[in-house]
């Protein structure tokens, strides 16, 4: 998937929501979190959201809207076991992929040094330990590009969900706002 045959689109207003998208989850999230609607009480969760550990984003959503599940770069990788526990047992019918800005997982390579160090200076670890463990993980949790990644996970999670809505979206660390994306 080519990064320049996916839209980016703002969400400044609720007319703004693709159509698809209108009276669903994703609806409801991008209406929560970007116009500070007010919250409907939920007993139960209506979607999962997966996203990024990234401290910097926080959801403006509702107890008990969503399961969240949060990994590096919003990669699911080696979670469908929690993906399917929130289909089969939480009932979820929807699922957004959330790709953020300023990702730390796209261009990981970049910071094999600082890695290492890190992991020498914080963990304890020995030089070997880290570059070995750096070695052996690092392309699985490499994303290349956060908003190509986010479609492609969420066309990856479709795909094996072909009942549940999958949207891929993007978080802009430098307003806080909930994008669409949409592949041409």
């Amino acid at each position: 998937m080519n990064v320049d045959e996916i839209q980016i689109i703002p969400v400044e207003s609720p007319a703004d929501i693709l159509p698809e998208l209108r009276n669903t989850p994703i609806e409801s999230l991008m209406r929560y979190h970007n116009f500070d609607e007010s919250f409907r009480s939920y007993e139960f969760a209506e979607m999962l959201v997966g996203m990024c550990m990234d401290n910097r984003k926080q959801l403006r959503i509702p107890d008990n809207f969503a399961y969240i599940l949060r990994a590096g770069g919003g990669n699911l990788r080696k979670n469908e076991f929690k993906v399917s526990y929130a289909i089969a047992i939480g009932g979820v019918k929807a699922i957004a992929i959330i790709g953020h800005t300023q990702c730390g997982m796209v261009g990981l390579l970049e910071r094999k040094d600082r890695f290492i160090a890190g992991l020498v200076e914080h963990a304890g670890w020995s030089k070997e330990q880290a570059e070995e463990h750096f070695a052996t993980h690092s392309n699985n949790y490499e994303i290349g590009n956060e908003v190509r990644f986010a479609c492609e996970e969420a066309q990856r999670l479709g795909a094996m969900y072909p009942k549940l809505l999958v949207v891929p979206l993007l978080y802009k660390v430098e307003d806080s706002k909930l994008y669409q994306l949409k592949p041409e």
